[in-house]
């Protein structure tokens, strides 16, 4: 029966979420910091970078879910001290998660021809088509790298993936200076610089953190056993079991975005850069839910694997209380600092004015958003992987999509509207993924 009051709880989700957060929040800085760079060079190179992107992670977010299987499951045999389990969790995670990023590349190579036809503006589809020609590529050092990232997780190894992640953006800031106006010796690329920046940075990730898996003290248990343990269907089918399901809930909610973005774009770039200013703004922010949730699955994981019951409910009401908080104060930011905080990315009065108008959406959803993924991480830890996947497939694409059409095109709305509609999906999904966890604990 667990012992730790309501207090130590929180305490320990802060400290085993503080570091899951900076990680999260390096891969979104990664997108802001080339966001910048190419607003700097003009509005339809800033626009050419958003719509790579849009189209790039509607199947990058999968991959990244796929990979999360393996916390709960390195969790349990952690607590087992089952050193050859953790080691063939991983040799198959590696294998299962390459295969898909491998097949998600392809998917992406042979889809890319297609963006002219999403009626985006021509001059920004002329720009996007060699940018995300590079930007494919990263899809597989970016699933090695969460691969390895999981991995630590299940141990409550959350500080590695950190320490790597400000390293890699701290290079992917050097290279975008360096890349697109050709200094240090480096090639004069202009807007292609940033793409390939960060395809470097990526790849760097990824190689650091397999040879810290192997080499730091902390993980490297598993090296002596590693050549004993075999890639196995019945093992990758069991990570696929629970990681599809926490792809497909990452995709229906990215999905819903990065199409959002498509309809914004049909509305003209000016809607389409506003667009992506808030979803950066937001996406930043979004990553304190994401790394309370991650914290959340651990803890949850390890006291449900234990069968312990009020361990499972103190945890997971720990988690709840903390997004909210975390998530209400930068409501109160968004709402403060509106006209401030797009000014970051751009100069252009019509797209500042847009973006401030997203920002107050983006406040109102901040609660609804946190509580959705953190509700997520703590029903992960507890097994329950099919009801949320059901539940952001209603929320975002039979909710979000069709009501953003209407509201967008329709009542002519345009990108406001798009951004209702998504606020909607997000306090359906919020409180009905709520109530499940809190079924459950009853039960």
């Amino acid at each position: 029966m667990n012992t730790l009051s309501n207090k130590e709880h929180i305490n320990q989700t802060i400290t085993l979420c503080l570091p899951v957060v900076a990680t999260q929040m390096g891969h979104i800085i990664t997108g802001m910091v080339d966001n910048i760079f190419l607003g700097q060079l003009g509005k339809t190179e800033q626009a050419a970078g958003i719509l790579a992107n849009n189209v790039y992670v509607l199947l990058l977010v999968f991959s990244i879910g796929v990979s999360y299987a393996s916390t709960p499951l390195v969790s349990m045999a952690h607590v087992n001290n089952d050193v050859k389990e953790k080691a063939s969790l991983f040799k198959n995670s590696l294998a299962l998660n390459g295969i898909i990023s491998v097949i998600l590349f392809l998917m992406l190579f042979f889809l890319t021809p297609f963006i002219e036809y999403l009626k985006q503006p021509a001059d920004v589809v002329a720009l996007t088509k060699p940018y995300i020609d590079v930007l494919i590529f990263s899809i597989i050092p970016i699933s090695v790298f969460f691969t390895c990232k999981q991995y630590a997780e299940g141990l409550s190894n959350t500080k590695a993936a950190m320490y790597i992640s400000v390293v890699g953006n701290l290079l992917n800031i050097v290279l975008n200076y360096c890349m697109i106006y050709g200094k240090c010796g480096l090639p004069e690329l202009n807007y292609m610089g940033s793409v390939w920046a960060t395809f470097i940075a990526r790849c760097f990730m990824a190689v650091a953190f397999l040879y810290y898996i192997f080499k730091s003290r902390s993980t490297n248990e598993i090296k002596e056993v590693y050549s004993q343990v075999k890639v196995s269907w019945d093992k990758m089918k069991e990570l696929a079991r629970i990681g599809i399901n926490a792809g497909l809930q990452f995709t229906f909610e990215v999905a819903a975005f990065a199409i959002a973005g498509f309809m914004a774009g049909v509305c003209g770039k000016e809607q389409l850069d506003a667009h992506g200013i808030t979803l950066s703004i937001a996406a930043l922010t979004y990553m304190f839910g994401s790394g309370i949730s991650s914290a959340s699955t651990i803890r949850v994981g390890n006291f449900f694997a234990a069968n312990d019951k009020d361990g499972v409910r103190k945890a997971g009401n720990a988690g709840i209380k903390l997004v909210l908080i975390a998530m209400g104060f930068f409501a109160i930011v968004f709402i403060l600092f509106s006209h401030q905080l797009p000014k970051i990315f751009s100069t252009d009065p019509a797209i500042l004015e847009l973006s401030a108008q997203l920002l107050i959406i983006a406040a109102l959803f901040q609660l609804f958003d946190g509580l959705q993924v953190t509700s997520i991480g703590i029903l992960r830890g507890m097994g329950d992987v099919k009801f949320p996947t059901w539940v952001t497939l209603v929320g975002y694409w039979v909710i979000a999509l069709p009501l953003a059409y209407f509201l967008a095109f329709t009542l002519k709305m345009e990108v406001v509207g798009i951004w209702y509609a998504l606020l909607i999906a997000l306090v359906f999904v919020g409180i009905v993924l709520f109530y499940r966890y809190r079924f459950l604990v009853r039960k």
